[in-house]
């Protein structure tokens, strides 16, 4: 019995212990961590980096409503009004052409998955992308279009994949009513590596994180949209599992925060199997 209730009295320490060592990372990690609410902000003029990463991060709005009656400029420089492009259930992606990093990643991952979707472009599904620097241009879009429909390697629509360009203030509005919150940094921008699934009437049902995608949840998704339905995303994965860096502009893998669970979920168990063999014990010898 001495030597049972030792090895209890060790597994709780051991357990303390561990509970201790994870808190220390948790506790460090949370400071970067930059889900969540953010106030409204001008993003026509550079800001420090600290204060930009403090500003840009992603609040999910399923179940609400993107507004359709916003006029952009489509890659040939004409006027659109978002509604027109609307009329299928639509992937949105937040970009910015000039980005060689995340947006870059964003597109041409969509663009590897799109030809395994199980639906029609043009006539079943759209996609959008959708610039966030308002100094960005249609000469510009329609460059970046050219190239991400060339590197499918096989026929897409040229009304498939629609790429625009707009001014500050509709720019703001669809991106603030769909939680995407981005600011302008010295050079470039911080924001959050995100896209969104809406339907017909611009209700929003799916938030799809990173930059890498699959035909199966794509095309879940474009199924929930054409029939009203709001999907559940990944979110509290993609919120617990990985950290926004405003460095790299994207979420990156929290080694340190999912060892910490292991850790204490590992230490739990085994603090629990002592206790439940002590019970055992202590009962047999009764």
């Amino acid at each position: 019995m001495g030597r049972l209730r030792k090895t209890v009295r060790t597994g709780s320490r051991l357990f303390l212990a561990a509970l201790l060592m994870a808190w220390v990372p948790l506790t460090g990690i949370a400071v970067a961590h930059t889900e969540g609410p953010f106030p409204e902000q001008d993003h026509g003029g550079p800001v420090l980096a600290s204060d930009a990463a403090a500003k840009a991060g992603l609040t999910e709005r399923l179940g609400e409503k993107i507004p359709l009656d916003l006029t952009f400029r489509d890659e040939s420089g004409k006027p659109v009004r978002l509604g027109d492009l609307v009329t299928v259930p639509t992937i949105i992606l937040p970009v910015y052409y000039s980005c060689t990093n995340e947006c870059n990643f964003l597109q041409g991952g969509l663009a590897s998955a799109l030809p395994g979707v199980k639906r029609t472009p043009g006539t079943e599904y759209r996609v959008i992308s959708l610039s966030f620097d308002e100094t960005e241009t249609p000469a510009l879009a329609s460059k970046y279009k050219r190239m991400y429909l060339a590197s499918m390697n096989t026929p897409f629509p040229e009304d498939g994949w629609r790429f625009l360009t707009g001014d500050a203030r509709n720019i703001r509005r669809l991106t603030d009513a769909a939680g995407y919150h981005f600011q302008r940094g010295k050079r470039d921008f911080i924001h959050p590596v995100a896209s969104f699934v809406i339907a017909r009437d611009g209700t929003i049902v799916r938030y799809l994180y990173g930059t890498t995608f699959l035909p199966k949840d794509l095309t879940l998704a474009l199924l929930e949209a054409r029939d009203g339905k709001v999907g559940v995303t990944i979110r509290k994965v993609v919120g617990y599992c990985f950290t926004f860096d405003p460095k790299e502009k994207t979420y990156v893998f929290n080694l340190l925060r999912v060892s910490a669970t292991v850790v204490i979920t590992g230490a739990a168990a085994f603090l629990a199997f002592l206790l439940l063999t002590g019970r055992r014990h202590k009962g047999r010898k009764t």
